[in-house]
């Protein structure tokens, strides 16, 4: 799916989720992650950037949807907008909940 999101549209993401883990260095088990998205210019300080790079990412890019008992994930692969303009492929992965819109799993090089 790409252009119109789809199932995937009104995405959310949590301060939380970027500020205390994808963009996290003091985490072991996140800093490859820090500082892989740190190193195309998204910051701790200017967070909403990041925010507004991931919550758009499944609009531009084909996801593959998995149905398991939580509820339905979404794998989407490729290109992210990031500051530095080097927009490498990016893999986000999106869990919806019944009605809820979908959430924010994880993020990481592809």
């Amino acid at each position: 799916m790409s252009g119109d999101a789809g199932p995937l549209s009104g995405c959310t993401v949590s301060k939380a989720k970027i500020t205390g883990y994808l963009l996290n260095k003091a985490r072991p088990e996140g800093m490859s992650k820090a500082r892989y998205f740190l190193s195309f210019g998204f910051s701790v300080v200017a967070w909403q950037e990041m925010e507004e790079a991931l919550a758009t990412h499944p609009r531009h890019n084909p996801a593959d949807e998995i149905l398991t008992p939580y509820g339905t994930k979404y794998v989407v692969r490729c290109r992210m907008q990031t500051p530095d303009e080097r927009n490498p492929c990016t893999i986000t992965v999106w869990m919806k909940d019944n009605d809820d819109p979908p959430r924010l799993v994880t993020a990481y090089p592809a």
